[in-house]
């Protein structure tokens, strides 16, 4: 259908987005399976593929294209699968009475090929019970039972139309249990709190994944603190090599350069390994936060209620994870900071030795031009001396051919106009020399100045 206005391309996708997380309506009695299984960002296509298979066997329409989530009815086991970031769910479904809560898992009716090979690790598996009004209910001794003598954690939920009891543990058949009732709950209710029972177990699971990679990196922390502070120590004493020593002082910069260079890869090197995984944990947690929130619990006499044993938990994990992150960036700045000041004292040190070598250069330019003076006045002399020779040679020839010269006289006069002519020679010759050079110097920075002005030029343009 054409509308008559002009559509945004992604308008639908931001309007189904509101739907992608929904639940299925559900009437007690009955029993649910639910696993979530951690697979990775770029690992849920495969996950897709087990889905199919499995819809397959039960002889269920395989669909060309599974979105965020998808549901089905397997001969009256209903499955509800669902992607998130790094993981999926998958959760079923069957209704009706049963006789013991945990006696059997939905999932032995699934192929146990088909659980065994599926992508993925598992890090949160709950069977659930939903008992309904006409069941008998359990005083505190017999929820102590059914949860293997652990401490049971529960509260009234959705302002009393329901209750719900944990342990939060991992019991003999390698599932938590989780035991609902329905008191006055509508089926829309009881579908919305299952689902969030099972979200805030997943989420919770997931937001604690941080907390081990948190006190790893605690430990390689306050190495790399203890590290550092010997770094700065040593800076400090180094700045008595600057100056008289400077050679040796250089040398040891350079080592404290290359040691903190070598620290800053190793702390950058473990905030990339866990700051992913500290911001999920927080993301994660948040989710659990607003989980809690919607259940609307009330206090059961004696139990300790959900949010007050995960806020006694959970809070303290993920503040780890979080205070882990910030040291870490703390550690990170610090490194930077000392890199950048001992790069600074390495450019001066470097500088002043560049200044020394050029005052040296000065130096023996200068003593060259005194030795190149001394040069030239030699042979000024050379040339008067070799050239009054001639002169010499050719008075007296001149003398014993019958001229009327005195070869004395003229050599006593040739001295001075031959050393001068030498003199004023060399002198103008050196003259032409260095205008020359000057000329040469100006040609070519008229020529880099025009160079510069192009690319201006061509860089405004």
């Amino acid at each position: 259908m054409a509308l008559p206005f002009p559509d945004h391309p992604l308008r639908e996708a931001v309007t189904a987005e509101l739907h992608a997380r929904t639940f299925d309506p559900l009437q007690a009695p009955a029993r649910v399976a639910h696993l979530a299984y951690l697979c990775g960002e770029r690992g849920t296509g495969r996950q897709v593929q087990y889905l199919k298979r499995l819809l397959a066997h039960f002889g269920e329409d395989v669909p060309s294209n599974v979105g965020q989530q998808f549901a089905a009815d397997l001969g009256g086991l209903w499955i509800r699968w669902e992607r998130h970031t790094e993981f999926v769910t998958y959760t079923f479904t069957r209704t009706g009475p049963f006789a013991e809560a945990f006696a059997r898992s939905l999932l032995d009716e699934l192929p146990q090929v088909w659980l065994r090979n599926l992508p993925g690790q598992v890090v949160t598996a709950v069977l659930l019970a939903l008992e309904s009004q006409d069941m008998p209910e359990r005083g505190i001794d017999g929820l102590i039972a059914l949860f293997d003598g652990n401490p049971v954690i529960g509260s009234e939920v959705v302002g009393g139309a329901g209750k719900a009891w944990s342990d939060l543990r991992i019991h003999a058949d390698g599932y938590g249990h989780v035991l609902l009732r329905d008191v006055s709950l509508s089926d829309g209710q009881t579908g919305r709190l299952v689902k969030r029972i099972l979200e805030i177990n997943a989420y919770r699971a997931m937001a604690l994944l941080g907390l081990p990679a948190a006190r790893d990196a605690a430990q390689l922390l306050s190495d790399a603190e203890q590290r550092l502070a010997g770094v700065a120590g040593r800076m400090a004493a180094a700045n008595a090599w600057v100056g008289p020593r400077a050679g040796q002082g250089s040398d040891t910069e350079r080592d404290l350069l290359a040691e903190l260079t070598a620290l800053a890869a190793e702390i950058e090197s473990v905030a990339a390994d866990t700051a992913s995984r500290f911001d999920a944990s927080t993301a994660y947690y948040q989710v659990v936060r607003q989980r809690l929130e919607e259940l609307r619990q009330q206090r059961i006499q004696g139990l300790q209620t959900l949010t007050e044993f995960l806020d006694a938990r959970l809070a303290p994990a993920v503040a780890t994870c979080t205070a882990t992150g910030q040291r870490q960036q703390s550690l990170a700045e610090r490194a930077a900071r000392l890199t950048a000041l001992l790069r600074a004292r390495v450019e001066v040190e470097l500088q002043q030795q560049n200044r020394g070598l050029l005052d040296s250069m000065d130096r023996r330019a200068k003593l060259q031009l005194r030795l190149q003076e001394t040069v030239e006045g030699l042979s000024v002399v050379a040339i008067g001396y070799y050239g009054v020779g001639l002169i010499g040679y050719l008075l007296k020839g001149l003398a014993a051919s019958g001229w009327p010269v005195n070869p004395t006289l003229g050599i006593g006069i040739a001295v001075p106009l031959v050393v001068g002519a030498a003199w004023f020679g060399l002198t103008r010759t050196k003259r032409r020399l260095h205008r020359e050079e000057t000329s040469r110097g100006s040609e070519r920075q008229a020529a880099e100045s025009e160079k510069e002005g192009d690319e201006d030029s061509g860089s405004g343009t």
